[in-house]
């Protein structure tokens, strides 16, 4: 029988450990293959499967495929200024994996990650255990999907599912069908029902939205211009604070569209405020629709605001455009609805994610359990994340940054290697 010293020596070792195979875990591959760094990248299900498994048929970017750039890899499409759908950014997600190689283990779960005795970590995964000197932890941060407690209180028969199951309208039961929260996903996804004839109730939040175009250009273009989306957070209003921020509603579905949520009131739409709790098969809402809709048009106006300033004071010759005036505004504030009488078949719940780290058991996490950090890199040495949202910029939670970070991190990272081959 071994000892102790020849299990250690059977476990596989690795520099490096990535963990997650999107597009943060490919961009962090790719740049410790630039540097020759051995690693491997660990893999739950398959390759950019969130972009085919968890997003709706009729999916697509809000931002546009310009703005799409990997590590040594950009759109190269003939829509630069379009937004790509669903499938088609799962296949460039894969394609990018295809240009250099990247040594993915797909099909394994990481059960806990731990610190070794002997510096670095231990990690113990459904393939086997294994050992990293240091541990990139790429996986995102909407792990788990939310629902509200009183979601149990649903009359019997009306189904419900998260915005991450939803697939398309046809796929639900007859009848009316209640989407609750208006972020990026709650909105589209009212909109996509709304196309497809169904009878849509919407129960407002405090998103807010941005114009999709504004004189002559996409809005996106004109805030990459004023270089909004590389200011780093602890240089925003808010600080730290602008991590729990709602990302701002919009489309790029039929070449790229603003959703006006009072528009849509006006075609047969009914809108409520926040949704707080199901009273005998009654929806109860708080009566904050007219202040959600007035917030969300000041965000989008004072965006404006600053393209206006910036078109002033470099001196572009662009085009004047009207300002948005409101086509709707409720003349009451509707507080319960009778989800029976008003034929609710289907309650998608579209209020976020909430984060599971259970498996990192290691002394990183706030009291709210997100994971402290400076771009990415910990207070453990040889611990980072990447590819979490406004992990330094606006930016870095999608495509439009996630290289600038994934080279910040390599950096360190081969750094960290160094000073272990000089210890």
């Amino acid at each position: 029988m071994g000892d102790d010293s020849d299990t250690a020596a059977a476990v596989e070792h690795r520099e490096v450990v990535v963990i997650g195979g999107g597009q943060a875990g490919l961009s962090m591959s790719w740049h410790l293959t630039a540097r020759g760094i051995d690693h491997v990248v660990l893999e739950r299900d398959t390759l950019a499967h969130e972009w085919r498994d968890s997003r709706w048929d009729n999916f697509t970017l809000v931002t546009p495929n310009w703005q799409c750039v990997l590590p040594g890899y950009s759109y190269g499409g003939t829509d630069p200024d379009g937004f790509m759908s669903r499938a088609e950014v799962y296949d460039w997600v894969r394609a990018y994996a295809d240009t250099f190689g990247p040594p993915v283990r797909e099909h394994v779960d990481v059960v806990s990650v731990t610190r070794s005795h002997g510096g670095g970590f231990d990690l113990e995964t459904t393939a086997g255990p294994l050992r990293a000197d240091q541990v990139v932890v790429a996986v995102g941060g909407y792990h788990v999907p939310t629902i509200p407690r009183f979601a149990e209180k649903l009359p019997h028969g009306i189904e419900q599912l998260h915005s991450a199951e939803y697939r398309n309208a046809d796929e639900l039961p007859a009848g009316a069908v209640l989407v609750v929260g208006t972020g990026q996903s709650g909105a589209q996804i009212a909109e996509d029902l709304h196309l497809e004839g169904r009878a849509v109730h919407l129960a407002t939040g405090d998103a807010p939205r941005v114009a999709r175009f504004y004189r002559g250009r996409d809005c996106v273009a004109w805030l990459q211009d004023m270089g909004h989306y590389d200011i780093p957070i602890q240089q925003q209003p808010g600080g730290l604070g602008k991590r729990e921020n709602t990302n701002h509603y919009v489309t790029g579905r039929g070449g790229g569209r603003d959703i006006d949520l009072r528009r849509f009131a006006t075609e047969g739409m009914s809108l409520y405020g926040r949704m707080v709790d199901i009273v005998d098969g009654v929806a109860v809402f708080e009566p904050t629709l007219t202040r959600s809709l007035d917030a969300a048009d000041a965000v989008a106006e004072s965006i404006k605001d600053s393209i206006d300033a910036h078109i002033a004071r470099t001196g572009i010759d662009a085009p004047v455009e009207a300002r948005y005036r409101p086509v709707w505004r409720p003349e009451r504030e509707i507080t319960e609805l009778d989800l029976r009488a008003a034929d609710i078949a289907t309650v998608i719940w579209s209020v976020g994610f909430r984060t599971d780290y259970r498996w990192l058991r290691v002394g990183v996490f706030d009291g709210a359990g997100h994971p402290c950090h400076h771009r990415g890199v910990t207070d453990i040495a040889g611990l980072y994340f990447l590819g979490l949202p406004w992990l330094h910029t606006w930016g870095s939670g999608r495509f439009a940054a996630i290289a600038r970070d994934a080279e910040h991190l390599g950096e360190r990272i081969a750094a960290g290697a160094r000073e272990k081959a000089a210890a």
